[in-house]
């Protein structure tokens, strides 16, 4: 039998390849899941708040004794409780073929149906139709979630397709760059309105509980039928399509028609599954992974089984938060990131990632013969090549003849010229943002009295509103933009990717649920819990590599352990926010989204007194670090230890990425942006460390002053303006021509 070009090959006695799982195998797991989804939906029917059990349930079904012309029994089983579990068997199956569908086209088994902007789309809908057009019904969010979640999905497309033919990386780059936009356009509408957010922060949650009857799913149920055909059709020609683009012509397909067509189904099936249960994010990644680890490359068994795990693990976890914390109803969606992720986790430990060609990224850039499409969107730590017979010499970074030595006594410094004007440039920038940040604001004290009340000089309550606070929080906010770009230059480099980010390995999801989950034990205010931060990130971060078993030849561990530690910090975040009141959880909402409201001297000069230790080391490590941009072997015959390295400048990234979010929480986009603006300014030969930091304290700067003045009368959190402004970024960044060549 022929093996897939992208299957490893067999060791004599090493695991089976993915792609020749056996008939039976694979028989018996759909067997196995289609028998546990039953016994899922008999439990569903017989566990809940009203006092009807198994038996009353099994009565209603068969209708015995007359039983459903019982109203109690009509009430509870036919009006409740089945079409709720005829909702979460839809909903799961849908999310679960989405991701399936989504994972083959793209070739990434790490993919997710929200890359594709629809859930961001879903939650602007919903946001918009409550903000603005007063709905306040469940039909009505219906409409606003499926509407916001085509559209959403329809510009992604469009903007693929002119950029790049539809390509599978395009379609990702664009669905998190518009996504991005989306959600800080949510938060634009949330944080400006108590109510909205009242009803938005329930929803966003994902739940099942606000069905009742079969409307809701009548109308849908056309949608995701047609999602599920179109799955269907494409099988054979999306099979085809994992063979290379010039061979599925050879077949006669058409690869970028089949890959608009899956975008279509993923939307369709996507877009009807948060319309009907809101945006449940993880569980289309789950479902699919779990598939491709069982079933391997055999696409319509993959699909089959990634519906059936889909729907089995949404009844599982909806049946879940039906007890965990009654009378209550908990999340469905932190249900299934506490279910899922260990479930993931303990794949990715076990011997089936091996069997899925995993355990090396580097693998799948030998067999294609170039970057895979995993190493390319998807940062990874480098793995260590195979050690060359005679490396090369390479010449040392900076020692051109656009350098200058600095000499003093029997010091001297080596620095080039075109970074040394970078950094004299951004510094200039950012005292403008500086000084434009005081002046600006909601008061009108004028340019002459601003500069009076910087030096103590003028009316009190200026000195006052100058110094304590406009002043405070500029430092704040230039200390944390300045770590978040030193944090993303230190991974970018590593990973050898300008998407990397502290996030993949759970840093900010991590350093957040610990600062929140400090508040809510020692009832303080987040602004005396800056210190969780960096202890929440450290937690995360030895959490994934401890499970993944290291960060020097296990990418893929890395990637999909930070994946599951994101989802779980997410889920505890979650649940913190969703039971707290109203006037704390807005606040707490705020504050998740990246605030430096309230922010003043007394968070910032201990944070900056640790950016003191940190940036030294950091600079230290930057002569390896630039050396270390090489293969290994040849940073290791320049004295260079790649493994000490490593370690050393990633734990610099999490400590300054948790200060970071201490200071002002997880503020999106700078951590990505700064290195790049900062490379490009400074020249691609040199690692921008100086330049990453001035940049990061500049675009911090400058969005809170947007925050603070483009709406009268009220204030953006600085996160939001740099998420809003962020997305059209990534897209211009990585969806250009000159780009393109070098993701």
């Amino acid at each position: 039998m022929a093996t897939h070009p992208a299957d490893p090959a067999p060791g004599p006695d090493g695991p089976v390849p993915a792609g020749r799982r056996s008939g039976t195998t694979v028989a018996w797991a759909v067997a196995g899941s289609l028998t546990a989804l039953l016994l899922l939906c008999a439990a569903s029917l017989s566990i809940g708040a009203g006092e009807v059990g198994p038996g009353g349930a099994l009565d209603y079904l068969l209708n015995r004794d007359g039983a459903r012309a019982d109203s109690r029994l009509a009430l509870v089983v036919g009006d409740l409780r089945l079409p709720r579990t005829l909702t979460a068997v839809l909903v799961g199956a849908a999310l679960g073929v989405a991701g399936c569908l989504l994972q083959a086209v793209t070739r990434n088994p790490l993919a997710e149906t929200g890359l594709l902007g629809v859930n961001a789309g879903a939650s602007l809908g919903v946001v918009a139709g409550i903000a603005l057009l007063g709905f306040d019904s469940g039909y009505a969010y219906l409409v606003c979630a499926f509407t916001g979640a085509v559209v959403a999905s329809g510009l992604v497309l469009l903007i693929a397709g002119r950029t790049g033919g539809g390509s599978p990386m395009r379609l990702m780059l664009a669905g998190s760059a518009l996504g991005a936009t989306f959600g800080g356009l949510t938060s634009v509408i949330v944080v400006n309105s108590a109510e909205t957010y009242d009803r938005f922060r329930f929803w966003v949650l994902g739940s099942l509980a606000g069905v009742e009857g079969y409307g809701e799913v009548g109308r849908l149920l056309p949608v995701v039928a047609v999602g599920f055909l179109v799955a269907a059709l494409v099988v054979r020609p999306l099979s085809a399509l994992a063979l290379g683009d010039d061979l599925a012509r050879s077949l006669g397909h058409r690869p970028q028609l089949v890959r608009l067509t899956v975008a279509g189904s993923v939307t369709l099936l996507t877009a009807a599954a948060v319309a009907l249960a809101g945006p449940i994010s993880f569980l289309g990644l789950l479902a699919g992974f779990l598939a491709r680890a069982v079933a391997g490359t055999r696409l319509p068994a993959r699909l089959a089984l990634a519906g059936l795990v889909g729907a089995a693990v949404l009844t599982l976890s909806d049946i879940a938060a039906r007890v965990v914390s009654r009378p209550y109803e908990a999340p469905v969606s932190v249900i299934v990131a506490l279910l899922g992720a260990p479930v993931l986790i303990g794949i990715v430990r076990s011997r089936l990632l091996a069997s899925m060609g995993m355990t090396d990224p580097a693998g799948d850039e030998r067999r294609e013969g170039g970057p895979g499409p995993v190493s390319r969107l998807l940062a990874r730590l480098p793995s260590r090549p195979s050690r060359p017979s005679r490396p090369a010499r390479p010449k040392r970074p900076g020692r051109d003849a656009a350098t200058v030595v600095l000499r003093g006594g029997p010091f001297s410094l080596l620095v080039g010229r075109r970074p040394a004007l970078a950094a004299l440039g951004l510094a200039a920038l950012g005292l403008l943002a500086v000084v434009i940040s005081a002046y600006a604001g909601q008061s009108d004290l004028g340019v002459s009295r601003t500069f009076q009340a910087v030096l103590g000089q003028g009316d009190r309550f200026d000195v006052l509103l100058v110094q304590k606070f406009r002043l405070g929080r500029i430092t704040a906010g230039l200390v944390a933009g300045a770590a978040l770009g030193l944090a993303g230059c230190l991974t970018q480099t590593l990973a050898r990717n300008r998407l990397a980010t502290p996030e993949l390995l759970g840093v900010n999801d991590g350093a957040t649920a610990a600062v929140l989950f400090s508040v809510t034990v020692s009832a303080t205010g987040t602004f005396g819990a800056w210190w969780a931060g960096p202890l929440g990130a450290l937690v995360a971060v030895l959490l994934v590599t401890a499970v993944s078993g290291g960060l020097g030849q296990r990418g893929y561990r890395v990637l999909v352990v930070g994946l599951a530690m994101s989802a779980l910090a997410s889920a505890v975040t979650q649940v913190i926010i969703s039971r707290r009141s109203l006037n704390s959880a807005s606040s707490l909402y705020v504050w998740t989204s990246g605030s430096l409201n309230g922010r003043s001297y007394s968070v910032a000069l201990p944070v900056l007194a640790g950016l003191c230790v940190l940036v030294p080391l950091a600079l230290v490590a930057a002569r390896h670090l630039a050396v270390l941009r090489f293969d290994d072997s040849t940073a290791s015959s320049l004295g260079v230890g790649p493994g000490r390295v490593r370690v050393l400048c990633m734990l610099l990234a999490v400590a300054l990425a948790g200060l970071a979010v201490g200071i002002c929480g997880p503020v999106g986009f700078v951590a990505l942006a700064s290195p790049v603006i900062a490379s490009r300014l400074a020249g691609p030969l040199r690692v921008p460390l100086i330049g990453s930091m001035l940049t990061g304290a500049v675009l911090v700067v400058v969005a809170d002053t947007l925050g603070r003045i483009v709406f009268p009368g009220t204030e953006l959190p600085v996160g939001v303006v740099t998420t809003v402004l962020g997305g059209p970024f990534l897209l211009w960044v990585l969806l250009g021509r000159s780009a393109a060549t070098r993701v």
